[in-house]
């Protein structure tokens, strides 16, 4: 075997892993969902989850990257005991890499989109009706949408083909940093809108009626905790290899366990303070707080519109969110270029043009499904890039993580183990896992059980709430 690349800092590691988790969900959705289940009584509940169920699976895979040095192409191959079959597993997790980008390209090309009108003016206006068909003539137009498409796609493999040191570590790292500047920049601005009070008290109040109960009074406890569980599950991107290939880049000098912890941290902070920013906005504009791309690419728009600065402001907020989905474009496909020099020993710039013509190509569904396949359905989902959405996040990322799960924690005769991944994990200076008895059956029966729920109710969700 060739000698592997390896990144150059710890920083480096830890800001690849975050910006890979790191996504738009953050933005868009995780603040939208903690005020409407009782703020910081929610946010309490997701952080146990996070620590419960998402710490032990990222640990799971770094601890596989790092003891193979491989990405998923050949890691279970090169763990797996004589005569198993794990390593088929990596057809499925390489699949959800590509499923996630065929949709992700085309959202994380909105947002470069909305950066440059933003730069430009042409979005920072108050008149609702006109943002919304702004938003409207980008999503009827296969042309602009290919286009921005193709840009992000190509910073992506662009950054990826100068190299891991180079490029995929030393980008990420000024994005992030830039991601963490304007995040706080903005935080500190929306602080001092009149009315941003009212959005803090929304926001971090902890109200467990609101928690237990809906606004008309009906019970709604499980549905809040399946909403906390969800979110502390999909926002680590956990199962796909995500974070294993980062940890087939790094060096033994510190435990995976306080590393997955840094790591989750991060993502928790930026995600709690897109919520700092986004409540004290919209109530300071006496605006209704929706989610999704309604809440960042016409909603918000408008309130920049009607701020002193709004225009630099509602720039600064695009670069953010530039940043938060380029870092996960990245991250994803670090893996995707990774998979094809472990598995066919091609050279990095091989890898990354084969593959830049394959998502290029595979997202285009996507595009003409915003617009001339709008018609196309599936069932119940209702459009191309839901159903690339419903594949990899309700499929494939629980599925995947129960692939970890089992592959560290069952027998040694018929899987990696769990001796051999707590000597692992455990290896270097910081936080052990804890390896007692109940914690192996903890994480051997109790979390896969909870995965595969998770897994049922995407379907009861999807296919029987009507």
């Amino acid at each position: 075997m060739d000698k592997r690349e390896t990144l150059a800092s710890r920083i480096g590691f830890l800001f690849l892993s975050a910006g890979c988790a790191i996504g738009l969900g953050n933005v868009w959705r995780f603040p939208y969902i903690t005020g409407k289940y009782g703020g910081a009584a929610f946010v309490l509940l997701y952080i146990v989850f996070l620590l419960l169920f998402g710490l032990p699976v990222m640990v799971m895979e770094f601890s596989v990257g790092r003891a193979s040095k491989r990405s998923i192409g050949t890691a279970f191959n090169y763990l797996e005991p004589q005569g198993t079959k794990w390593h088929l597993v990596k057809y499925f997790q390489i699949a959800g890499n590509y499923l996630i980008m065929m949709f992700y390209t085309t959202v994380s090309g909105w947002m470069l989109y909305y950066f440059y009108s933003s730069f430009t003016g042409k979005i920072i206006i108050s008149d609702t009706v006109q943002v919304q068909n702004y938003f409207t003539s980008l999503l009827s137009s296969p042309t602009e949408l290919v286009f921005w498409m193709v840009v992000a796609t190509s910073i992506g493999f662009g950054i990826c083909a100068l190299g891991l040191q180079n490029g995929v570590e030393k980008i990420t790292k000024i994005m992030m940093s830039g991601l963490l500047v304007i995040m706080v920049v903005l935080a500190v601005y929306v602080a001092f809108l009149k009315g941003a009070g009212d959005g803090y008290k929304f926001y971090l109040k902890p109200d467990f009626k609101a928690f237990a109960y809906d606004a008309d009074g009906n019970p709604r406890l499980w549905e809040a905790i399946y909403a906390a569980m969800g979110q502390a599950f999909f926002t680590l991107s956990i199962g796909m290899g995500g974070m294993e290939i980062f940890g087939s880049y790094i060096d033994k000098k510190y435990s995976l366990t306080g590393e997955a912890i840094r790591v989750i941290a991060l993502d928790t902070i930026v995600a709690i303070t897109a919520g700092l920013i986004i409540f004290p906005a919209c109530y300071s504009s006496g605006v209704n707080v929706g989610s999704g791309a309604g809440l960042v690419l016409i909603t918000l728009p408008t309130i920049f519109a009607s701020m002193p600065l709004g225009r630099i402001i509602g720039t600064c907020f695009f670069l953010f969110m530039s940043f938060a989905s380029l870092t996960t474009v990245i991250g994803v496909f670090e893996n995707i270029v990774a998979f094809r020099i472990d598995i066919n020993g091609w050279s990095r710039k091989k890898s990354v043009l084969v593959n830049y013509i394959l998502i290029v190509l595979l997202s285009l569904p996507c595009v003409f499904g915003m617009n001339i396949w709008s018609g196309v359905h599936f069932g119940p989902i209702a459009s191309i890039d839901a159903f690339e959405d419903f594949l990899v996040s309700n499929n494939i990322l629980p599925l995947g993580s129960m692939v970890f799960l089992f592959f560290s924690t069952w027998n040694e005769k018929h899987a990696w183990g769990w001796n051999n991944f707590i000597k692992e994990a455990d290896t270097g200076d910081g936080i052990k896992f804890p390896s007692k008895k109940w914690v192996h059956f903890y994480v051997k029966y109790i979390i896969p059980l909870v995965f595969f729920i998770i897994f049922i109710m995407g379907y009861v969700d999807i296919f029987f709430k009507r």
